[in-house]
């Protein structure tokens, strides 16, 4: 009596699971068409989103921005199709209040990682405005801080700048945007100058002459802008006259201190053989001894 129980309670608990299977798949077959069109309906919103993303790179590629930011704003605009891509794929299957708390919680998130992370929060925004309104480009000579270089790349939260004594500064994309930045090449043009300084009784309006003569035939100086000279100032000892150049920042055979030592040894030589007197041959010397204090 007991084994004829047993059977039939397995055999009710198999007729409820297999009726509960049924129900299930009666459901889920109901169910299939809409998680299909929500399905094709995210499918497609991503791939809109992908060629979307390969336009704006076309575009980008024809204007002067860096290739870095391509590939930033490929992954932005692929990201926000997914992302739109899931929510919308969850309201379609009826998990709206699922795809409001995504939201809801994808801001919150944005708000506490903006205050944990607020430096590298604000170079990316930094870079991102950046993008949009450069105003340097890579092998470019900038000033930015107190810092000199060759802009060797440039990413998205910092620029790679190249120093004259090789050292390489990563300078982050807020300084750059918020502080006053030098560019020396955006023109294709560099000013380089020197000071000279002569005797009181020579010529200097003859000096001026020799100096632009000497400019003007130096290899790597501009015709145009021209050479231009001028008295700066008096000193005790000598008269400073300053000369003024330019050359092409893109040369980079003929850079601005190559010039200038070349253009000041021909200035100098010039000079010399014009007869002139140089500063250092009318200071004044004079000649300290220490007395020894075992002198008597």
């Amino acid at each position: 009596m007991a084994a004829s129980d047993y059977t039939e309670s397995n055999i009710s608990l198999v007729g409820i699971l297999a009726e509960s299977f049924a129900t299930e798949l009666e459901l889920f077959l109901e169910f299939l068409p809409r998680l299909t069109v929500a399905l094709l309906v995210a499918v497609a919103i991503y791939l809109f989103g992908k060629l979307v993303s390969k336009g704006v790179i076309q575009v980008l590629r024809r204007s002067s921005m860096p290739e870095t930011y391509h590939a930033f704003f490929k992954k932005l605009i692929k990201g926000l199709a997914l992302f739109f891509g899931i929510i919308i794929f969850l309201n379609l299957i009826g998990y709206s209040t699922l795809a409001a708390s995504l939201v809801a919680g994808g801001g919150l998130t944005t708000v506490m990682l903006g205050f944990a992370f607020k430096d590298i929060g604000e170079n990316f925004l930094a870079g991102f405005f950046l993008a949009f309104s450069r105003p340097f480009n890579t092998n470019d000579v900038i000033e930015t801080g107190g810092i000199t270089g060759q802009v060797k790349s440039i990413q998205l939260r910092h620029s790679h700048i190249r120093t004259p004594d090789g050292c390489d500064v990563f300078i982050p994309s807020a300084q750059l945007f918020t502080k006053p930045l030098h560019n020396y090449t955006l023109d294709g043009l560099r000013r380089g100058s020197f000071t000279v300084g002569i005797d009181y009784n020579d010529d200097a309006d003859k000096a001026i002459e020799l100096l632009k003569e000497a400019a003007k035939s130096t290899r790597g100086v501009l015709k145009s802008p021209g050479v231009g000279a001028s008295i700066k100032g008096f000193t005790p000892d000598y008269v400073e006259i300053q000369l003024f150049f330019w050359i092409s920042s893109k040369d980079q055979e003929n850079s601005l201190g190559r010039v200038r030592t070349t253009l000041m040894n021909k200035c100098r030589l010039r000079l010399i053989e014009e007869g002139f007197t140089f500063s250092s041959d009318v200071s004044t010397a004079v000649d300290v001894r220490m007395k020894d204090k075992y002198d008597a």
